[in-house]
């Protein structure tokens, strides 16, 4: 899909849902915040969007180098899809997510 029109994402997503799609996934994610949120204003199915590994690295090797918070722009990131509509998330965080719920 072209990248810098929204329609044909909703096009697309229309389609997929007149196929019978279960649930209509947005990938990769970040950059199409826009489109999770015109997708789920425009259908009944639940929004999943990808995090993909490209956003993951970017958000690990900024870390590192000690250029941001990862943590603080991991959690920030992933709220920013719920915002955007989403109702669930795959993303390459699942395991430190879980483990720092898990310390509270």
């Amino acid at each position: 899909m072209d990248p810098a029109n929204a329609r044909e994402a909703l096009r697309e997503a229309r389609l997929d849902q007149n196929e019978g799609a279960d649930f209509l996934m947005v990938k990769p994610a970040l950059a199409y915040l826009d489109v999770i949120a015109k997708i789920k204003a425009n259908t009944d199915l639940p929004v999943v969007c990808y995090n993909v590994s490209g956003e993951y690295a970017m958000v690990k090797a900024a870390g590192e180098r000690g250029w941001l918070d990862a943590e603080k722009v991991r959690d920030e990131m992933l709220l920013a899809f719920f915002r955007a509509g989403a109702d669930a998330v795959i993303t390459y965080f699942a395991r430190e997510v879980a483990q720092a719920a898990q310390r509270g």
